[in-house]
């Protein structure tokens, strides 16, 4: 437990605040903390749970106190006790929707106040009555630094090694790369975590580096705020964009130097435009690729909520989890959707315009190595601020793929698919597939796959161009659009490519 915590929450006892709201869904840590708390100020705590009523939070065990199961009862015993300063209510707030137990709240919360005691309440829910949030402190809980980390690692291995030996082989930088990728997890996520790759194969090494990414993402992916994207393993998995791909190159170093203390720029962000489908959520992967990093995705669609306030909330919170998880991409897919009442007047009682200006402050303000990346199609959906220098690093075109990007792409899509891309006519290809995106290359392949295993033949380069010449792309029956966003991405945008 963060000795920060313990010390923020001893200043607010002692400071005599009536009312603390801890939401979590870590309750034994936060009521950990509070009897922390207790033992520093008051030394004197009572609980209340609704299955045990109220007891002694500081003896082990404590009996009950009768008739305090429900709510009001327990709440009325609070107030009527001259005992301790301080009380935990955990799961109180569904509760306090009923008039008893709403006005026996309010009266103990007087009491508490005028013989200055500490209401401190755990709770995991998202809605919290107004005469509850206007009243409370709320506190965060932080999430475990490096350092903190690397104990639990050290610990949950030792705990794990002494009931049943444990092969460990892990030098100091695989180390280094668990804590990183540990990042943003709660301490009970991440020693079940180290828990779970441990005990797979009584080993802990190198190996499971995947493990810990694949088993964070799931824990993440939980929560509904952001989700993992997995990057291709290696650069060579992507076709083209060259000039993108040296621009990352050369800001690598920047981001490896600020990991280690030098005071140096970050790069912050980039926006990705272009032509819908040429792949700017490849170009998104080949970001966190290229630097290593976990690409996490904000669906923007699923912080919305019917509560007044809770939408900005939830945008908070997610930029806040991906700051606890730095450095990490960011990525925002299709932002001109996500905000696009942002830019206009709106039904929506001002809601978009408050939550896209959330993020550019966030955008403009952040110093966490955060990299955002934003990908758009329609550049006249976006609100002018977006575009401001001091957003973003940079603003690239994503364009379709050259002649040589093509025939890159041809080759590892047909060699993911065990097909040898020297037996194939490639420039017969390239030129057969003009004005393809890669997505429409790739789809090609695969349904000359299909058709040739239906025929049981082999895929061939002719099969591959009728396939082509058989599904006109994008490029052909959008064309006016597509040429409308060239034109206007001339002198305006990088070349992704």
């Amino acid at each position: 437990m963060a000795q920060t915590d313990l010390k923020r929450l001893e200043r607010l006892c002692r400071a005599a605040r009536p009312l603390v709201l801890i939401r979590t869904f870590e309750e034994d840590e936060a009521l950990q903390l509070a009897r922390d708390a207790a033992m520093a100020t008051h030394g004197r705590l009572a609980v209340w749970t609704l299955l045990s009523g109220v007891y002694e939070g500081l003896v082990d065990p404590s009996t009950p106190e009768p008739d305090t199961l429900a709510p009001s009862k327990a709440l009325e015993h609070l107030r009527a006790s001259a005992g301790a300063p301080m009380a935990c209510l955990i799961d109180m707030i569904e509760h306090l929707d009923e008039p008893r137990p709403r006005r026996a709240f309010r009266d103990l919360l007087s009491s508490m106040r005028a013989r200055r005691g500490t209401i401190i309440m755990i709770d995991h829910a998202t809605k919290v009555p107004e005469f509850v949030r206007s009243q409370a402190v709320e506190f965060e809980m932080s999430l475990p630094a490096t350092d903190e980390l690397e104990q639990i690692v050290r610990s949950t291995a030792k705990d794990l090694h002494q009931r049943s030996p444990l092969k460990i082989e892990v030098s100091k930088n695989n180390l280094g790369a668990m804590v990183r990728n540990l990042r943003g997890l709660t301490r009970r996520q991440a020693a079940e975590i180290i828990a779970e790759i441990a005990l797979e194969d009584d080993t802990i090494d190198a190996s499971d580096l995947d493990d810990i990414i694949r088993l964070k993402r799931e824990a993440v992916s939980s929560a509904g705020l952001l989700d993992f994207v997995r990057a291709p393993t290696s650069m060579d998995d992507i076709g083209g964009l060259g000039r993108l791909k040296s621009w990352l190159a050369a800001r690598r170093g920047a981001i490896d130097a600020a990991e280690e203390g030098e005071l140096i720029d970050v790069p912050r962000g980039v926006l990705l435009l272009g032509v819908q489908g040429a792949g700017k959520s490849l170009c998104a992967k080949a970001i966190a690729t290229a630097w290593q990093r976990p690409l996490m995705r904000m669906d923007v669609g699923a912080l919305y909520d019917k509560y007044v306030g809770q939408t900005e909330r939830r945008l908070r919170d997610t930029l806040h989890q991906a700051e606890m998880m730095s450095p990490v991409i960011l990525w925002i897919d299709e932002i001109e959707k996500a905000f696009a009442s942002a830019a206009s007047t709106s039904n929506d009682g001002g809601l978009s315009r408050r939550m896209f200006g959330s993020l550019l402050t966030w955008m403009q303000e952040h110093r966490s190595g955060v990299f955002l990346v934003a990908t758009a199609n329609d550049i006249e959906a976006l609100p002018p601020e977006l575009l401001r220098k001091g957003r973003f690093d940079e603003i690239f075109f994503v364009d379709l793929p050259g002649d040589d990007a093509r025939g890159a792409i041809f080759r590892i899509h047909l060699s993911k698919r065990h097909l040898d891309a020297d037996r194939f006519d490639l420039p017969t290809l390239v030129e057969a597939s003009a004005g393809f995106s890669g997505a429409e290359i790739e789809q090609a392949i695969i349904s000359a796959r299909h058709e040739a295993r239906s025929k049981s033949e082999p895929v061939t380069t002719e099969l591959l161009v009728t396939t082509m010449q058989q599904s006109p792309p994008l490029s052909v029956t959008m064309a006016e659009r597509i040429a409308k966003l060239r034109a206007w991405s001339e002198g305006r945008c990088v070349p992704a490519e």
